[in-house]
């Protein structure tokens, strides 16, 4: 499981970990700290050195009910720290947190190398072609709705086999369009219930059916700290217990909010397959 990013092979079957960096104002965990040059670039520093693969860039909150940001507004947030990571950091993998084609072409033109789509190519038609075109990794999450309609979409037969269909018939569009290095990503607490989560993550080898490198996002997320009766802030821990059964089930990517202890699973974890 080998994606090029702009030149670089990334082997993915060893496991790699992608730092989050929301520029947003209303992350659910991170909203609003980093909010000048200094504070992002250090952040950004302290995760690579960490041992960050990816960087992941983020300039709209997908969060439950999150506020409606304009692309203008989107591509404004973002271009600026994409130039700013670029420029400090000229071998950074940079990975773009959109729905939107018009702000992901930018986002590459300005230098950063995949596109991580909430959507799938779901909420903009023009976002497929522009990938293929482009020719960059992608990841596609599965969702229902938007993030302001999703949490009411939770109705699911049998949760597992249709987001496996779901990822077909998405695999199958982007094969058909020329798009080669995809990634698959289960989309933890996007139109999905706490145990439907869990759910999820227990039969998430399902997934390696794909044959396609799996990416998996549950840090600090709801399914932690609600089970915990816990907030964010004191969900690391159960961050790394979930992100070592997902390692053990076949995650090939690890999003995560903190770095260090997302390499340290894996390091751990090696050890014992």
């Amino acid at each position: 499981m080998i994606i090029n990013c702009n030149g670089n092979l990334i082997d993915l079957n060893s496991p790699k970990v992608m730092g989050i960096l929301n520029c947003t104002p209303d992350s659910f965990f991170d909203g609003g700290k980093y909010k000048n040059e200094i504070e992002i670039l250090s952040q950004v520093e302290k995760m690579l050195s960490e041992g960050a693969t990816f960087i992941d860039l983020g300039a709209y909150s997908s969060k439950p009910n999150a506020a409606f940001v304009s692309e203008a507004e989107e591509t404004n947030r973002l271009l600026p720290i994409v130039d700013l990571l670029v420029k400090h950091f000229p071998d950074i993998l940079l990975s773009i947190d959109t729905f939107r084609a018009s702000v992901a072409e930018k986002a590459i033109q300005s230098g950063a190398v995949i596109i991580n789509d909430i959507s799938g190519g779901s909420l903009d038609q023009n976002m497929l072609p522009t990938v293929a075109r482009l020719q960059v990794p992608y990841i596609m999450m599965h969702l229902k709705g938007t993030p302001q309609t999703m949490q009411n979409l939770t109705q699911y037969n049998n949760i597992c086999k249709e987001m496996l269909y779901y990822f077909s018939e998405k695999v199958a569009q982007a094969r058909q369009l020329g798009i080669n290095d995809l990634i698959i990503d289960p989309g933890f607490g996007f139109a999905k219930t706490v145990e439907q989560n869990f759910e999820v993550l227990q039969k998430l080898e399902l997934f390696n059916a794909l044959n396609l490198p799996l990416l998996v996002g549950v840090s600090r997320k709801s399914m932690i700290y609600k089970t915990l009766d816990i907030t964010p802030q004191e969900s690391l821990n159960g961050t790394s217990i979930l992100n070592t059964i997902a390692l053990q089930k076949g995650a090939k990517i690890l999003r995560v909010h903190d770095v260090k202890e997302a390499v340290q699973c894996i390091e751990l974890v090696q050890k014992v397959s």
